[in-house]
């Protein structure tokens, strides 16, 4: 995704010469024919391409690692995630999963019971065979592993109590949780699975952090997902070729992938669509609304399509600091008399009230995003909540909210003061590099001003900006994105839950600084120990309700999704709710 454009939840021309030189690389994987497909192979869904050829892609700066559990940087997620499978897959189109690596599974009455069947005679691109081994070893020995993994291994414990994963024989494996997880298939079924073989040593050495780096050679970083890798230099290219022992197969029983290999261009930050645009990429997956002329126009000689895809999960959100705490020197991180304001809900109801979103969609976006005034799209119809309470565009009621919490003109010379008698005054936060958000951060200023509140503008870096968010809570209001995750709400607990890092207007608090931010943790680990969607919904609207009335993060607008491809690409199957809009399923993508 675009640098600096969300938080999670960037022109160089290629060189052809070097999109061929491979030497130096590492020895090429073995061209060993292929073992039978398994039994039963996952059957495709998709339209019968034709084999062969070459995708190409953009990625900024290229990947760090190939080691799922290292790859904390877009870049490396765009080539990993090609490289292995999990027990169960995602279609990025419905939300909703279905077979992987497991053939099927099954759920005790419990809800805490679980026992997934695999195939018979998968095979890891080496063509060792893949089993119960491998599945029990990447968590009990990598996932639950805290001196490897130090990310996502907590979102898989209940009450500090991790899952129970064991073998019950070569192809069945049984979870059980300490209590019901909700998220559970997406969120465990879809963790990459790992080669006990090639990585056992690793972990008993303690090396695993150079397990799968880019130096490694080839032949050595065992997958099981569509491509295996061929080729890497750094900061020019990776390149990956097809892997003979894929499991999955098109209607006519033909082995996936279509493509013989794929090409990642490494690219300055932010210039990828510029390679796009000069034919050097065959998917643009994001294009940015600001850039959506250019691409329009440059799509008119039939070269390529651009598509609009509506609301993705992008939102932009604007945010005061309501941070309590002192730093190392005792100092209030946020001026006191500020803090009072920016923690009465009346004044957040009134500034939501005094934003001009149908301005900034029609000025700024020129159309192509949508006003929003909840913190979940009305896109999400399965989750959102149409009956939250609104705080649209209303300077008078944005007056009424103000006297409420005690700012008024009270001089009669445009300027608020609260009751004591200070200016309303405060500084607002935004980052360099997109200039959909910096307009929009202007207007936003001017719009406050209406109501006799100083407002200073202040763009700076994205990274200096998320260090002020996130570290040393330097700032008095910021406005940002949020995008990634999914459309379930598990996917939001790193911005709701009040203990956690995202929890953006007042992070990692060791205690609910409000009654309503205790409910809301209530209400999130209640929805997320049941199964039954209408008891979770029932949760989470009301989670909805109290975000929508208490307004710690003030929704403004959400851009609708772009994305480009050549008109040659086959099966190409959009979708606004993944950052691979074009290109999530890959494996089944194709020259015409």
């Amino acid at each position: 995704m675009p640098d600096g454009t969300v938080r999670q939840l960037v022109f160089v021309a290629c060189c052809p010469a070097f999109l061929f030189s491979l030497a130096g690389c590492g020895k090429p994987p073995s061209k060993a024919p292929a073992h039978a497909l398994p039994t039963p192979p996952l059957v495709s869904k998709c339209e019968p391409g034709v084999a062969g050829g070459r995708l190409a892609l953009a990625v900024p700066l290229g990947p760090r690692s190939f080691n799922p559990l290292m790859a904390t940087d877009p870049a490396s997620d765009d080539v990993v995630r090609l490289l292995f499978g999990s027990l169960v897959n995602l279609n990025w189109l419905t939300q909703e999963p279905g077979p992987g690596l497991a053939q099927s599974w099954t759920v005790e009455p419990d809800g805490k019971t679980w026992t997934f069947k695999l195939r018979q005679g998968l095979r890891w691109s080496d063509g060792k065979l893949l089993t119960a081994d491998d599945v029990v070893f990447t968590w009990n020995d990598l996932m639950y592993n805290r001196d490897i993994n130090q990310y996502t291994a907590e979102l898989f414990r209940i009450g500090g109590k991790p899952f129970e994963v064991s073998k019950m024989d070569e192809l069945t494996v049984r979870v059980v949780t300490p209590e019901v997880f909700a998220p559970f298939l997406e969120f465990f079924g879809g963790v990459s699975i790992l080669p006990r073989h090639t990585l056992e040593s690793f972990v008993h050495t303690r090396r695993f952090a150079a397990a799968y780096q880019t130096a490694m050679p080839p032949e050595r970083i065992v997958g099981c997902g569509p491509f295996r890798v061929k080729g890497f230099e750094a900061g020019k290219f990776t390149l990956l070729e097809r892997n003979p022992e894929y499991w999955v197969t098109d209607a006519q029983g033909r082995r996936l992938p279509y493509f013989d290999e794929v090409m990642f261009t490494a690219t300055q930050p932010g210039t990828d669509p510029l390679v796009f645009l000069n034919g050097k990429s065959d998917a643009q997956d994001v294009v940015r609304a600001d850039m959506f002329e250019q691409f329009r126009q440059a799509s008119t000689n039939g070269h390529f399509r651009l598509v609009e895809l509506g609301i993705g999960l992008e939102r932009e959100f604007l945010w005061f600091n309501q941070n309590t705490g002192t730093n190392l020197a005792g100092k209030p991180f946020v001026n006191p008399l500020k803090l009072k304001w920016f923690r009465n809900e009346k004044f957040r109801q009134a500034i939501s009230c005094a934003i001009d979103r149908e301005r900034l969609v029609r000025e700024i976006y020129f159309g192509r995003a949508q006003p929003i005034y909840s913190f979940v799209s009305s896109e999400n119809q399965k989750w959102n909540n149409p009956g939250v309470p609104r705080f649209d565009f209303d300077l008078d009621r944005a007056r009424k909210l103000l006297a409420e919490a005690g700012i008024q003109d009270r001089k009669g010379n445009g300027v608020a003061e609260d009751a004591d008698g200070n200016a309303v005054e405060f500084t607002l936060y935004s980052n360099l590099g997109n200039p959909a958000r910096e307009q929009a951060a202007a207007q936003i200023r001017d719009d406050l001003q209406k109501l006799g509140l100083k407002v200073t503008y202040l763009p700076i870096d994205f990274k200096l900006l998320q260090q002020r968010v996130d570290e040393t809570y330097d700032y008095e209001c910021a406005l940002m994105g949020l995008g990634g995750g999914g459309i379930d709400p598990a996917s939001q607990l790193n911005v709701l839950k009040s203990s956690e890092d995202l929890h953006q207007w007042f992070p990692r608090e060791k205690t609910p600084s409000s009654q309503w931010e205790a409910r809301i943790d209530v209400l999130m680990d209640a929805q997320m120990r049941t199964l039954d969607f209408g008891t979770r919904k029932k949760a989470f609207d009301e989670v909805q309700a109290i975000l929508a009335e208490q307004l710690p993060m003030i929704p403004t607008v959400a851009p609708f999704a772009y994305a480009a491809v050549r008109e040659n690409i086959g099966n190409i199957r959009p979708s606004a709710l993944t950052p691979y809009r074009m290109t999530w399923n890959l494996d089944e993508l194709f020259r015409k």
